[in-house]
C-alpha cells in the first residue's frame, strides 16, 4: 500500500471507531457500515459544495446573509441584483434553450 492508502485507511478506521464509539449499541454489516459512511461523506461533501455557492452567491452580492439570533444564517435574495442575477443565470445558456 502506499503512503496516501495508508493514511486513507487509518482515517476510514478512526471514523468507524468514532461512530461506533458515539453509537456503543450499534452494530452493522460490512455493507451496512459502507451504506452509512457513504451516505455520511455525500452529505458532508453536499454540505461543503453547497456552503462553497452559497458564499461565492453572497460574495458576489446576489444573497444576503443574515444571522437570527438562537439560528444559522439565514439566505435570501439581493433584490438590487436582480438583473445581474438573472445576467449570471443566463450565462451559457441560448434564450431558448431551457436552464437546468
Amino acid at each position: 500500500m502506499s503512503p496516501d492508502s495508508d493514511q486513507r485507511e487509518e482515517q476510514l478506521a478512526k471514523d468507524i471507531l468514532e461512530y461506533f464509539l458515539q453509537n456503543p449499541q450499534a452494530a452493522d454489516s460490512l455493507e451496512g457500515v459502507t451504506h452509512w459512511r457513504l451516505l455520511e461523506q455525500s452529505i458532508n461533501q453536499t454540505l461543503a459544495d453547497v456552503k462553497a455557492a452559497l458564499d461565492r452567491l453572497v460574495r458576489e452580492g446576489f444573497l444576503r446573509e443574515t444571522l437570527v439570533p438562537g439560528s444559522k444564517q439565514i439566505y435570501a435574495l439581493n433584490p438590487e441584483k436582480l438583473g445581474e442575477a438573472e445576467q449570471f443565470i443566463n450565462q451559457g445558456h441560448s434564450p431558448t434553450s431551457p436552464r437546468g
